[in-house]
């Protein structure tokens, strides 16, 4: 009989983990649908949530984990995604340890650990743990074990601070093992004798060597004042009231104080000594000896201090575990809800392309009829409002392909001032500032514009039309001495130090309150009412200066405005020359273009569109019906192709095919979304040429013919050197005449090694990709290679180990190996003969490395 009812009612189920476990997804796990539940089981659960102690269960022979409110604290990063899991695959790296504990409670056992440590994977890295772990049985309703219940108790904390104070105690006791040697073997300062009755004191040689008097004087005898002269002012009182005191309790004296020593520092000494009296009781004769216990007293503070200020830092080091768990849970859900707008963009933009270029058809072909013109206006507008929608999630999502030049700041906002007049309108003062020699930066000029454009009309809006916006470029250092003055190296840490420039837009407005701040960034997020804005802009601004590299931070208070400041490293290249606009729209002269899209509404548009424009059109609907009409010999001028394409051809194999062509076919990419081979570290590549979707016609038209004359030129190009190495290509070997060069490729990283792998084909090399430098000793045993591209980080043997055996096997073989510490990386002794490349790999670099190789020398 099920013990839950048909409403899923879970009496006595309560917090947070009891709404994520009634919401869970059950049926698609061993324990089948939650209504369904043995009775057991529920109770186990019930009485698991309720318990404040960290509590999971490992239900059936899988550990399906099901846990509570403060396990979920403990399990940092990986909550909510442990619930339902498999233990062995939510703690990969203990899988062994759960599956004992599995298989002896499952059997009726049951396990204790004190103070167990364990290797776990905490922000990234490995982590030493110490935990109080129980395990016992839990049977189900037969009677038989049929899930395990576990008592975590994480004592890291104490096993940590234990350890500090037995390092502490450990350092005491040599100390005052040196200090008692040490009055052994010459720590005694001299010995004295006080006259109580005369008030002077006589000591020995070393006595007098310490108090800076005459040996002779100090053997005949010194008024008492001229030894007390020489003690610390802080400690003479107290000194006095000590000895005077023996005289009456007749106890012995045993005072610590501070005597000048000769280079004018005060050093710790010890007094020991016992008053004599004579026969009627009165005070007549006091012995004593003066101990250094300078080191002692040294040490002892440094303990009192290790002692005091201990358990502030294992506060602090929790605190600042909790805050970096608060930025990775941050992260994750950054990350995840920008691959979930990338690919609705994607869609989206697919989408406005099909009804964009109907629009534009429609409009060419109605004539001078006014009211259609009007109707179809709204629409187009219409459309780019989507478009410009689908940029800002491809913004926000880092997705977006960016186009980077050098770009000088100062040039840059006295170009936007005119026009940021315009938007705000009269009543908002624009001020610009910069710095007399600012420095320049490597960022997307368009999308820059756009920012600020962003943050500008964002502050206009929170001054409500009448304030003053100031925006400013400056210089910025970051170092250890500065970084605190920066907020986003106060709040997060995430700027390295280094040369930087920093736009700042700042505003007069009412500021934001701290639980609005909080969320500024995320995207959808807006305080403005409905229908006046979408929430995007600021989280387009995050995700471009994301994707350039830079870092964005907010500060912001309540009646005194806003300030966001974005900053980006600093370039040392010159500026780069913006490119004229020649206007107009240029038509085609029968030119054959290949349009290869799978959207077949959006195939159709492409075609009506470079028809319309003057162009021969062929089309297909995916990559390998394009391969056929490129191989089959068909004129064609241009390809035109959708970057993400079904079928075994894909784009970028398409595009090595075409440029394999005689003459080379030039290539034009178009897509919504671009996160392909393409499309890396957030630049395109170098010689790839990209029409974002959804295009307009003139757009269109330009693109085409810009592509067509790059075409044309490296035709041209590419015959001239063909007649200059006519000679030199008849002399080639018949072995490398018949086929392409190869190339053994290793990378552990799956999108990494499929993304290079397509580089390299596009670069007419017959590409063997691996993972592990295991398997390319394997390969290279059975098969001949002309190159290995390795990156150095690999598990097991590193990349530098595999080119050194490379080397002793295959001499002749070229050898490159990627790092992202370029020429720094630790490879130990030099590796004759092989290149060390930077990561991210200029596709450049790449081809000039790979020379020999690519060009068929």
């Amino acid at each position: 009989m099920p013990f839950l009812n048909e409403d899923h009612g879970c009496p006595g189920w309560k917090g947070e983990m009891a709404g994520r476990i009634k919401a869970f997804e059950w049926s698609q796990t061993e324990l089948g649908p939650i209504e369904a539940w043995s009775r057991a089981l529920a109770t186990a659960v019930q009485l698991l949530l309720a318990s404040p102690l960290p509590l999971v269960m490992l239900w059936g022979r899988q550990g399906y984990m099901i846990y509570n409110d403060a396990y979920a604290s403990f399990a940092g990063g990986r909550h909510p995604y442990l619930l339902g899991s498999p233990v062995e695959l939510g703690w990969p790296e203990v899988a062994s340890f759960n599956r004992n504990v599995l298989d002896t409670c499952l059997a009726g056992g049951t396990l204790t650990y004190r103070d167990k440590v364990l290797v776990l994977l905490r922000n990234g890295r490995p982590e030493e743990v110490w935990m109080d772990l129980y395990y016992s049985p839990v049977p189900g309703d037969d009677g038989a074990p049929a899930g395990v219940l576990a008592v975590v108790v994480e004592t890291t904390g104490r096993i940590l601070s234990e350890r500090h104070r037995e390092a502490a105690e450990v350092a005491f006791r040599a100390t005052d093992e040196r200090l008692q040697l040490a009055l052994n073997t010459g720590a005694v300062l001299g010995t004295w004798v006080w006259d109580v009755a005369t008030d002077t004191v006589t000591g020995d040689e070393r006595f007098a060597r310490t108090f800076c008097v005459d040996v002779e004087a100090a053997a005949r005898g010194l008024p008492r004042e001229i030894a007390n002269d020489v003690v610390h002012p802080d400690d003479r009182e107290r000194l006095e009231r000590m000895a005077t005191e023996t005289l009456v309790t007749r106890q012995p004296l045993n005072a610590e104080y501070r005597i000048r020593r000769p280079d004018g520092s005060y050093g710790w000494v010890q007094a020991n000594g016992r008053c004599e009296f004579d026969e009627k009781g009165a005070p007549r004769r006091y012995p004593g000896v003066l101990i250094d216990i300078h080191e002692r007293k040294i040490a002892e503070e440094a303990l009192r201090h290790l002692t005091g200020t201990l358990e502030q830092r294992v506060a602090d080091a929790v605190a600042a575990r909790a805050a970096a768990e608060a930025q990775l849970r941050q992260a994750q859900k950054m990350e995840a809800i920008g691959s979930l707008t990338g690919g609705v963009a994607h869609d989206f933009n697919n989408v406005l392309q099909v009804i964009s270029g109907n629009l534009q058809m429609l409009a060419t072909s109605a004539g001078n009829d006014a009211a259609t013109q009007r109707r179809l206006s709204a629409a187009t507008d219409a459309v780019q409002r989507g478009a410009r929608l689908a940029s800002q999630l491809l913004a926000f999502a880092r997705r977006q392909p960016l186009s980077p030049a050098v770009v000088n700041p100062a040039r840059l906002l006295a170009g936007m001032k005119e026009m940021l007049h315009r938007v705000l309108g009269e009543t908002v003062a624009v001020e610009t500032h910069s710095d007399a020699a600012s420095w320049n930066v490597l960022v997307d000029r368009n999308q820059l514009e756009n920012a600020l454009l962003n943050l500008a009309i964002n502050a206009r809006d929170a001054m409500h039309g009448d304030g003053t916006l100031t925006l400013t470029a400056t210089n910025v250092v970051i170092s250890a001495e500065t970084e605190a003055d920066h907020a986003c190296c106060r709040e997060s840490g995430e700027l390295p130090r280094g040369d930087y420039l920093r736009f700042s837009v700042s505003d007069t407005g009412a500021g934001m309150a701290p639980e609005v701040l909080e969320h500024a960034f995320e995207p959808f997020f807006t305080t403005k009412p409905d229908g006046r804005g979408t929430g995007l802009g600021l989280s387009m601004v995050f995700g471009f200066v994301k994707q350039s590299g830079g870092h964005t931070a907010i500060e912001s208070e309540l009646g005194r405005g806003t300030t966001v400041c974005l900053y980006f490293p600093r370039c040392d290249e010159e500026e780069t020359p913006e490119a004229a606009d020649t206007g107009g729209v240029p038509l085609g002269a029968h030119e054959t273009v290949l349009v290869v899209e799978d959207d077949a509404d959006v195939r159709i548009a492409a075609v009506e569109l470079l028809a319309e424009l003057g162009y021969e059109v062929l089309k297909a609907a995916d990559g390998d019906e394009a391969a056929r009409l490129i191989e089959s010999g068909t004129p064609i001028d241009l390809l035109f192709t959708d970057v993400v394409m079904p079928g075994e051809v894909k784009s970028a194999e398409l595009a090595r095919r075409a440029a394999a062509h005689t003459p080379p076919i030039p290539v034009l990419f178009t897509s919504g979304y671009t996160r392909d081979v393409i499309f890396h570290q957030g630049k395109l590549d170098r010689g790839v040429t990209l029409l974002n979707k959804p295009y307009r016609r003139d757009d269109l038209a330009r693109k085409i013919r810009a592509a067509l004359d790059r075409g044309a030129q490296a035709g041209s190009e590419t015959r001239a050197e063909a007649d200059r190495t006519a000679g030199a290509s008849q002399m080639q070997s018949p072995a490398r005449a018949a086929g392409g060069r190869s190339i053994l490729l290793v990378e552990d990283e799956t999108d990494s090694r499929e993304a290079m792998h397509d580089l390299l084909t596009i670069l007419g090399l017959e590409c063997t990709a691996v993972a592990s430098a295991e398997e390319a000793l394997a390969v290279v045993a059975r098969e001949e290679f002309d190159a290995l591209l390795s990156d150095m980080s690999l598990p097991g043997m590193s990349g530098a180990e595999l080119a050194r055996q490379v080397r002793r096997t295959r001499p002749g073989m070229r050898v490159l190996l990627v790092s992202g510490y370029g020429n720094s990386a630790e490879i130990g002794e030099p590796i004759p003969g092989v290149r060390m490349l930077a990561k991210p790999v200029d596709f450049a670099v790449l081809q000039s490395e790979l020379t020999g190789l690519t060009d068929g020398a």
